[in-house]
C-alpha cells in the first residue's frame, strides 16, 4: 500500500511539472496565432523561429554567456574551495564559508541591483556611458555561480583521504604535482557538477540579468519576458520545444554515459 502511494505521489508530481510543458509544445504546432483554439497542424511558427535572426543571435549570445560562466565559475569555484579546505582554523572556515551561502540564499533582486549600482558607479568614475552588456552579464553571472560551484567542490574535498596526500608528499611530489596529479582527478566530479550547476543557473537567470543587460545585448530570459508582455507569440511554445528537447537529449546521453560507466565498472 505504501509503494502504490508513492507511485501516485510521483505520477502526480511529475503530471503536475510536465503538463504545462507538454501543453506549450502542442500549440506551438498550431497554425493559428494563440492558444484559444488549435486550428491547423503547422510548422509555421518553427519556421519563423529559425527565420528570426535577431532571436538565434539571442539564443547564441545566451549559450556563449552560460558555457563561459560556468568555466570561470567551475575554475574560480574550485580555487575558493582548495583556499577554504587549507584552512587550518575552523573559524575562519565557517567565517567564509557563512559569507559563501549568505551569496547563493540572497535574493536575485538584492544580487542584481548590487551588480547594476557596482558597474554604474565604475563606468561614472571611467568617464563612460555605460558598461552594461555582454560583459556585465558575464561577470554578474560569474557572481552568483562561484559559491554554488564551492559548495559542489568541498564535500568532495572532505571526501578524500588524507593518506593520499600524504603519500605523494613521501614520495615527492611538490606542491603543485599534489594538486594536479592527486587532488583535481579526484575532485573531479565535484567540479564537473560545479560547471553544470553554473551553466545551467546562468542559462534560465532572469532577475540578474535583467538588471544588468544593456546596450543591445540580450539573453533569452529577457527577451521571452520582453515578448510575452507584447501578447501571446507562439514563437516562445516553439523556442520553448526547442529547447525542451535539447535538454532532453542532453540528459539522455547523460544518463547513457553514466549507465555504460556503471557497467564497465562492475564487469571489471
Amino acid at each position: 500500500m505504501k509503494n502504490i502511494s508513492s507511485k501516485l505521489y510521483l505520477t502526480l508530481i511529475f503530471i503536475i511539472l510536465y503538463v504545462p510543458i507538454f501543453y506549450l509544445g502542442y500549440y506551438s504546432f498550431s497554425s493559428g496565432r494563440n492558444m484559444n483554439i488549435f486550428e491547423e497542424f503547422s510548422f509555421i511558427h518553427y519556421q519563423e523561429l529559425f527565420e528570426n535572426t535577431r532571436m538565434i543571435v539571442i539564443v547564441i549570445n545566451t549559450f556563449v554567456v552560460a558555457i563561459l560562466t560556468g568555466l570561470f565559475s567551475a575554475i574560480l569555484g574550485t580555487l575558493g574551495a582548495l583556499a577554504i579546505y587549507s584552512l587550518k582554523t575552523k573559524r575562519f572556515k565557517n567565517s567564509y564559508l557563512v559569507g559563501n551561502n549568505i551569496l547563493i540564499v540572497s535574493p536575485d533582486v538584492i544580487i542584481g541591483s548590487s551588480f547594476l549600482l557596482m558597474f554604474t558607479f565604475i563606468a561614472e568614475k571611467l568617464g563612460l556611458e555605460s558598461l552594461q552588456g555582454f560583459w556585465s552579464v558575464l561577470i554578474s553571472h560569474i557572481g552568483f555561480s562561484v559559491p554554488i560551484v564551492v559548495l559542489m567542490v568541498l564535500p568532495k574535498l572532505y571526501e578524500m583521504p588524507i593518506s593520499m596526500i600524504n603519500a605523494a608528499v613521501d614520495l615527492g611530489a611538490s606542491y603543485s604535482q599534489v594538486i594536479t596529479k592527486v587532488i583535481v582527478p579526484y575532485i573531479t566530479p565535484g567540479i564537473l557538477a560545479g560547471f553544470f550547476m553554473g551553466f545551467t543557473y546562468s542559462l534560465d537567470d532572469f532577475a540578474v540579468t535583467f538588471f544588468v543587460t544593456g546596450n543591445g545585448f540580450q539573453t533569452l530570459s529577457v527577451e521571452v519576458y520582453s515578448m510575452a508582455r507584447q501578447g501571446i507569440n507562439l514563437q516562445i511554445n516553439a523556442l520553448s520545444t526547442v529547447m525542451t528537447i535539447f535538454v532532453f537529449i542532453a540528459v539522455a546521453i547523460y544518463y547513457i554515459i553514466n549507465v555504460n560507466k556503471l557497467k564497465n565498472v562492475g564487469g571489471k
